[in-house]
């Protein structure tokens, strides 16, 4: 019984460190990357100049950084908060990628 118990010790510390990693470097990359996708949209759907922009996008992706470390810890396992994250990079990169295409 002692020998189960330590082991899911373990495996819950290990669970809880990668749920951490994910939140906060994972949850950064994203959140970089959708600062960098709605300062180069913003200019080309409204009137915003680049620097507003890159404000407005600055502050939006605060608030998206602690949603997703919030979320990575209260999402169900800690796969499931790796597949939301890496499915948001994979998003947020191809935007960005036809973002640049078309601002050239």
């Amino acid at each position: 019984m002692a020998k189960a118990s330590v082991e899911n010790t373990a495996r819950y510390r290990w669970m809880v460190l990668s749920r951490l990693i994910a939140g906060f470097i994972a949850g950064y990359l994203v959140a970089s990357l959708f600062a960098i996708v709605l300062a180069l949209l913003l200019p080309l759907i409204s009137d915003t100049s680049q620097a507003e922009a890159l404000l407005i996008a600055t502050m939006w992706s605060f608030v998206l950084y602690a949603v997703i470390v919030i979320w990575a810890f209260t999402t169900r396992s800690a796969l499931r908060a790796w597949l939301g994250l890496l499915g948001g990079t994979a998003l947020l990169g191809a935007a960005w990628f036809l973002l640049r295409q078309l601002t050239g």
